[in-house]
């Protein structure tokens, strides 16, 4: 285990993020001095868990953990009051009290479903993040943003619980496919846009699939920065926005049948083009950021008109009164936030669309 890195988190609670090889083989052994002896309910889907259910549950047994399990169906079409539904129900019926934990094994959907239970479940127990995706590694695991969707959006009721633990089994990621893991790398190159040019360029020289491990480490280094200084998204949390509105708004016309990644890729090249259409851009961007984004099998566009988004992105959690806060890239490595007015809003990702 010489080549697993820990990053600490320093909000409330504190925690340790562990990236490298072999760690879902080895979480019980790594959870059990940070739970201690428990009962743990690992929450996962259908496709993760013919992967990694067994060895995940072999690993806390050995450990001398309780273990219960629920598989809910894969998928952003679960990620509803259903579904929390049936995983509250499951944990109330395996006895879990509020000394128990649960266990997040899988990608976005399966953290915030799981996080999101755990939230609600006795008025909140601890929640542990076992990632197996790129996305989930270098974003939504860390944080403790859980989330449902609404038919009027997504991540409209959720609670915020940040994990006692993440452990990021690099091992995971051979067995993504292609589309999946470019969903990761939009918000990994999301990551270099924000706040790091020299992230940025290995996404342009193709490094990800190279050193994967670096990247994560990089991504997970710079948002647990930001989450220690704006746990409750206050104000500079808000930059990890960046690309998300218009983003959003893509998966809901899509009625998400587009994954996320693939969504807030269009929607940073979206924004980046109004950046520059507008006179907020410090230089030119928006070609560098497609040209980023093609590289890496992500779109830069997406067939809906301005019109359809502008409606889809005013029923997103960002806006407030008649004002929605933007996330503005001014440059590679820095962004702004930008309150602008909700009748602005058409006009911006008109000239995102046609710029």
């Amino acid at each position: 285990m010489s080549s697993i890195q820990t990053i600490q988190v320093h909000t409330t609670p504190a925690y340790q993020v562990s990236i490298g090889p072999g760690l879902l083989a080895g979480c019980g052994r790594q959870l059990l001095p940070v739970l201690g002896p428990c009962h743990v309910a690992v929450i996962t889907d259908s496709t993760v868990a013919p992967l990694y259910l067994d060895t995940v549950a072999a690993s806390l047994r050995d450990a001398g953990f309780t273990v219960s399990t629920v598989v809910f169906p894969a998928g952003e079409g679960s990620k509803n009051f259903t579904t929390l539904s049936t995983i509250l129900e499951a944990l109330a019926e395996a006895r879990l009290t509020r000394a128990d934990c649960v266990a997040a094994l899988g990608g976005g959907v399966t953290g915030d479903m799981a996080g999101f239970a755990a939230a609600c479940y006795l008025r909140g127990i601890r929640c542990v993040q076992l990632p197996t995706t790129l996305l989930s590694a270098v974003d939504s695991s860390l944080g403790g943003k859980t989330a449902i969707d609404l038919k009027a959006g997504k991540n409209l009721a959720g609670a915020f619980l940040q994990p006692s633990a993440v452990l990021c089994d690099t091992d995971c990621l051979r067995s993504l496919p292609a589309d999946v893991f470019a969903d990761g790398a939009a918000e990994a190159i999301k990551t270099g846009v924000l706040d790091d040019e020299s992230l940025f360029t290995l996404f342009e020289d193709g490094t990800l699939t190279a050193a994967p491990e670096e990247v994560i480490a990089r991504c997970v280094r710079y948002k647990a920065g930001v989450v220690e200084r704006d746990e409750k998204e206050q104000g500079e949390r808000k930059l990890l926005n960046l690309g998300h509105t218009v983003g959003h708004a893509i998966e809901k016309c899509s009625d998400y049948t587009i994954p996320h990644g693939h969504a807030v890729a269009a929607g940073l090249a979206i924004i980046a083009r109004a950046s520059e259409a507008f006179g907020w851009a410090e230089e030119p961007i928006a070609r560098r950021i497609a040209a980023c984004l093609a590289k890496n099998s992500l779109p830069t566009g997406t067939e809906f008109s301005a019109e359809a988004l502008a409606e889809a992105a005013l029923a997103d959690k960002k806006r407030a009164g008649s004002d929605i806060t933007l996330v503005i890239p001014q440059k590679i490595g820095a962004c702004e936030l930008k309150k602008v007015p909700v009748t602005e809003l058409l006009p911006v990702i008109r000239a995102g669309l046609e710029g």
